[in-house]
């Protein structure tokens, strides 16, 4: 179908009430029947945020609420930026809206899990854009201005920043979004203000020195939101526990032994597909979009009944929130610590040594608020001149959040460690 003849067709305006913006309005024809597409209706069913709803309880919203309202801030956006001249056509604003909205169409269940446990090294982003392409040749190629906004291919680099940066609609929405639903206050920021306070310079996305507070306070609230939500002890170790479920549910399909999936989960259980597979095999990227959180949960609920001690264990601490336990260090674990806890959990449990990955683990976690060495965000003086934020700022924490945080961090079973601890 043409543009001409989607543009042409009634009944495709929509009006939505969005808890954290009241009503947003959906004019665009072809925005419309991208919201209605399969793929897109399958974000309904993918939690924003992962397992942290087992801390925050009205942390349920989903990959839908969060696109939707990414591209009501891309369409402030755009409008701010015209009102400061900024040359953006039609075909440039739609490009945009379309990009923002198929952001995060890539996203598997309970989102980043599945990028550690059922493929191979693939990222959601290599997915959206793959999914991206497949939906131009449904809308006979409406979709090539967004797709090419989302690669960075497009002439106007400001456009690709205002879907991925340090200061992107997508950051915007989902602090604001999950701060809301998850009840944590330091995740509110200024969007409006920040959206009003946007110019660009030399193709660069930049904003006016007197928005710089409330670009502070989103740098806090970023941090904040990363130790308090999507890193929090809990969420970590939730999340540490399902990709161990899939992990050891794969390795005993791979065995021969019959595991309850659906169709779509079988069919990566099965095998480890990595980029190209998504590129090639159009029955991966077929399985894929039929994968969402209610495949995972239906199979751990089942799984928890199995006859394989491992799994069923696994499945049923996630079940009844018996989560491992997590511990946190600036530095690395004493060795004779954690040789300790390995003997005594493999005496606990009655399992293999080379079993005990699924209940002992040192890891890292890495989070950096604000990076000024790459997507730098600029600050436009009243002279004329830009110059990156961390400088501009008198801000002595802000410039602290330019050094990224590093912590090391160890699961194990709850009841070993509290016995080793006497």
């Amino acid at each position: 179908m043409s543009d001409k003849d989607r543009n042409s067709i009634p009944g495709k305006r929509k009006i939505l009430n969005d808890p954290v913006y009241g009503f947003i309005t959906i004019s665009d024809p072809l925005l419309h029947d991208i919201i209605e597409h399969p793929y897109f209706q399958r974000l309904r069913r993918i939690k924003q945020v992962g397992m942290s709803h087992l801390v925050y309880p009205g942390a349920n919203h989903t990959r839908f609420h969060h696109a939707l309202g990414a591209m009501h801030l891309m369409r402030e956006a755009i409008l701010a930026l015209r009102d400061k001249g900024v040359t953006i056509t039609e075909k440039e604003a739609q490009g945009a809206m379309v990009a923002i909205l198929l952001h995060d169409i890539g996203h598997g269940p309970y989102s980043h899990s599945l990028e550690f446990s059922l493929v191979k090294n693939v990222t959601h982003e290599h997915i959206s854009s793959l999914l991206m392409e497949k939906l131009n040749e449904t809308f006979d190629g409406a979709l090539s201005t967004g797709l090419e906004i989302f690669r960075n291919e497009y002439p106007k680099t400001f456009l690709h920043q205002l879907v991925s940066s340090q200061l992107d609609m997508d950051r915007l929405d989902y602090l604001s979004r999950d701060s809301f639903f998850t009840g944590v206050s330091e995740g509110v920021v200024s969007n409006q203000r920040i959206i009003k306070m946007l110019d660009v310079v030399d193709d660069r996305l930049v904003v006016e020195e007197k928005g710089i507070y409330s670009l502070e306070k989103f740098i806090v609230a970023r941090r904040l939101m990363y130790w308090q939500v999507y890193l929090h002890k809990t969420v970590v170790s939730a999340e540490k526990l399902l990709i161990n479920i899939l992990t050891r549910a794969k390795e005993l399909t791979k065995q021969g032994k019959q595991i309850f999936a659906s169709p779509a989960l079988a069919f990566f259980l099965k095998h480890d597909y990595g980029v190209e597979d998504f590129k090639k095999n159009l029955d991966v990227i077929g399985n894929f979009v039929k994968l969402d959180d209610y495949d995972i949960l239906g199979a751990i609920k089942v799984w928890a009944e199995c006859d394989d001690f491992i799994l069923a264990d696994l499945c049923q601490r996630m079940i009844n929130r018996k989560l491992f336990r997590v511990k946190l260090s600036n530095e690395s674990f004493d060795p004779k610590y954690v040789e300790s806890l390995r003997k005594a959990t493999l005496e606990k449990l009655k399992i293999k040594p080379d079993q005990l990955h699924y209940y002992l683990q040192v890891d890292e976690l890495e989070n950096s608020a604000y990076d000024n060495e790459s997507n730098r965000i600029l600050i436009l003086q009243k002279s004329g001149e830009t110059i990156d934020l961390a400088e501009a700022s008198d801000n002595r924490a802000l410039v602290a959040q330019v050094k990224p945080v590093k912590k090391r961090v160890l699961f194990c079973l709850k009841s070993v460690e509290q016995k080793l601890r006497g």
